[in-house]
This record gives C-alpha cells, structure tokens and sequence, in this order.
C-alpha cells in the first residue's frame, strides 16, 4: 500500500489560495477516482476538489475554515496505484496545525522556505506563507502586521491588503514633508478613513430577525467599503435611444435560439459596445498602483450577476473585443447559467478589466455603480422604456415613441477626468443607437 499527497491544485493564474469549507470525505472512507474530498472557496467563487486516484482517506492536514495555499499537501489518501506519491510516516497530522510547523515525513513547500524570519508566535492571527515572505522583505514587525485591516475570511490579511499598505505607506512617507507645511490640514476624508467615527449603537426589538452576514456577503461588504474608500467616485449619465436596437433582437432572437440552441439577451450587445468604446478609449481600462497607471492591453469584461441568494458575482468574459457576437452571446449565457448553479471556477472571476451590470434587469432606469477594484470604471445599463422624443427629420421635427435607455458610468476621478469618462460613455451610447438593424449574425 502507498500513500498519496494530495495538493491543493492550482485554480487559475491569480488565483494563490483557497479557504477550506467542508471535508466531503473522513478519515477512513472509501474513495473511487474523481470523486468530490472538500469544498473549498476563493474569494468570490466555491469549488470541489476531486480526488485523482482510488483509495482511501487516512489524514486531513487542514481543518475546516483553514487557509491553503495552492500546492499544499491537504490530504492524505492510501492507495494500491504503484504510481502513487513516496509513502510518509504514519502520523503526518499535527493535531492543530501551525504555520511554520513541518509535517513531519512530508517535505516542505516552496514557499515554506528559510526567507521567513519574522517571528509569528503569540499571534492569534492566521498568516498565509506568501503575506509571510512579503512581511519578512518589507521588514514589517508583528504589531505593524496586527494594525492592518484584513478583507480576508474572518479579518485575514491577504496579500492584496498587505501591497496595498505598503504601497500607501511609501506614499505617505512621500508626501509626510508637505503635510507638514503650516495652515495645511489633513484633508477630512483621509481622517475620517485613519479613524472611523463610532456608529451609533441599534438596539434588536423583539419583533427584529437577526440575520448573520454569509462569508459570501461579508466579503461584498468590505470590498465596497474598500473602493468607496479607494476611488473619488464619479458618476456620469447619458440617455441613448436603442430604438434600432430593440427592433433588430426582436427580428432575430428567434431564428438564432432555433440555430444556436440558447437565447440573444442584450447583455452580450451592450458587452460588444462596451468594447469598441474602450478600444477608443484605452484609458477607461487601466488600474491604478500607488502613483503608477498600468494600462491594461486585455480588454475583460466582468459582468456582474445576481445570485438567487441575493448575493452579487462578476464572472468575466476574458479577451471580450476578440469576440463575434455569436461568441459573446454563448459567453454569457455560459456564465450566467454556471454563476446561478454555483459552478463557476475560481479564476473565472478574477482579471476583470471593466465591468457592466444591467441594473435593468430590476426595473430601474439608472444607477450609480461602485467600483469594482481595481479596476476604474463600471458601466450601468437601466431598463428599456418606451418614450415619446423629439426627432429631426428632412421635413422638420417630429415627436415619436421610441425605446430608450440611460446608461451611467462611474469613474475613478483620480485618473479618469470628467471629459474622459463623459466622451467614453457618449461613445458606447453612440455604438447602441447606431445600430444597423440589417445586421446578419
């Protein structure tokens, strides 16, 4: 008999770690090949690990709520396969596992590697290897570390909360000499951000029902807080008549369900403007690192989705402008389908370079999205209605019904000016409205 190691596998390009949920399979049960061990979650997106061989399950090495980083040995799996892993001792479990502790028999990763010299004891706090090693170059203390505010489960520091630290703590130490100038004062914002003011207690009546924010919920909760806090939110709005638009789905949603077997929603026609317009204006698609612009050469358009638990998901069309519209269609659909059953895969939700939601969907004629970071502009699309307007015609003006449609897009005013993000949006209302209603697709 063997034993197997089995590692965390790898969940996409940026996607490093994964939060363990549910052992599916205990300490002595059966296991045939592919079948589900855990379930396990990223950031945004749930998933099930399979098992590659047939065996039987002897230890796991994470807990429940544990953090893995991609590569570590989870589990240990006996197994006849003559293929399997070298075997390990009999007892490769600590019984609460520490971060800079060895399994023994079983070797230690990459990133557990001597670079980490940073003393983490009398900590109650769960660091990943990775904050780790970035802790230890930066010379960053334990009570430097304690100070940061984590937007990982439960409070924990991941490494995007600990680069954003150091990014803005090497702009304050640039700007500390003008700070203090005299007569000028920190700016109110950056106050209120350093120390939040105190809420005011609300009590529960006996007729309230208290509901405990979801891991999910939690983490769209700090992620907003987080880009509100990041981004100078600004909102511009355009009101595009998509008369032609409406007229040309109309004419050949059916035909293209009977030949492609799915729906034409709007969704991917919005997507293809959206597109052309950032391929216009490339600076809509940058994101901002410190005092540095990095202007993306991708073109991926997150689109956000409303989950039947009320909770909110981006799954991104990647590389959307090197797509038909056929393509795009079968895109989003895809992943509209799979956001809704939960079978998204990690890295389906992450690079995102633009993001639209259909706040139409619901009803609404118009809304002020916030910024999904890092990205700098959202686009919302509201709801079609049938309007009387104003037409210019070769025998003067005229007043006609006609669909129409705001769109509203909110900008990061710290790189996109107000006439950047009014002509970008302008542009995606101008790809809508001038639509050629003979189009063939």
């Amino acid at each position: 008999m063997a034993q197997y190691e089995l590692l965390l596998p790898k969940m996409g390009e940026s996607v490093a770690e994964a939060t363990v949920i549910k052992w599916l399979k205990n300490p002595g049960d059966a296991i045939a090949l592919d079948d589900t061990i855990l379930e396990i979650a990223t950031d945004k997106v749930d998933s099930e690990v399979p098992s590659p061989v047939a065996g039987k399950m002897i230890k796991h090495l994470f807990n429940e709520d544990d953090v893995a980083q991609v590569g570590d040995v989870i589990a240990i799996i006996e197994t006849d396969a003559a293929s399997a892993s070298a075997p390990i001792s009999d007892n490769p479990v600590v019984e609460e596992k520490e971060e800079n502790q060895a399994v023994p028999g079983v070797d230690q990763l990459p990133t557990k590697n001597e670079k980490e010299e940073v003393s983490f004891t009398g900590s109650d706090r769960f660091y990943s290897p990775l904050v780790k090693s970035i802790a230890a170059e930066e010379n960053l203390s334990m009570a430097e570390l304690e100070q940061i505010k984590g937007t990982g489960a439960e409070g924990r520091l991941t490494k995007d909360d600990l680069l954003q630290y150091i990014d803005s703590k090497s702009t304050s130490n640039a700007t500390q000499e003008s700070s203090k100038t005299p007569g000028i004062q920190k700016p109110i914002l950056e106050k209120a951000i350093d120390k939040p003011q105190a809420t005011a207690a609300v009590g529960a009546n006996s007729n309230d029902e208290i509901i405990e924010m979801d891991r999910m919920r939690k983490l769209i909760a700090d992620h907003m807080i987080s880009s509100v806090a990041t981004s100078a939110h600004v909102t511009s709005f355009v009101e595009a008549d998509v008369t032609n638009l409406v007229l040309w789905r109309n004419k050949v949603k059916a035909g293209f369900e009977k030949r492609e077997g799915e729906k034409i929603t709007f969704t991917p026609l919005f997507a293809e403007a959206v597109a052309k317009a950032i391929k216009d204006f490339p600076m809509v698609n940058v994101s901002v690192v410190g005092t540095q612009i990095i202007k993306k050469r991708d073109i991926n358009i997150g689109m956000a989705a409303a989950l039947p638990n009320g909770n909110l998901i981006v799954p991104v069309i990647k590389n959307a402008d090197q797509l038909n519209l056929v393509g795009l269609a079968k895109a989003v659909n895809d992943l509209a389908v799979r956001a809704r059953e939960g079978k998204l895969k990690p890295d389906e939700t992450q690079g995102g370079t633009f993001t639209l939601t259909n706040v139409g969907t619901f009803g609404n004629i118009m809304g002020t999205p916030i910024i999904n970071q890092p990205q700098v502009a959202i686009l919302a699309v509201g709801a079609i209605k049938k309007k009387p307007a104003v037409l210019e015609t070769e025998f003067g003006d005229v007043i006609a019904i006609r669909h129409m449609m705001f769109l509203s897009l909110s900008y990061d005013h710290r790189v996109v000016d107000g006439s950047l993000g009014g002509m970008f949006v302008r542009r995606v209302a101008d790809y809508l409205e001038n639509w050629d209603i003979d189009r063939e697709i």
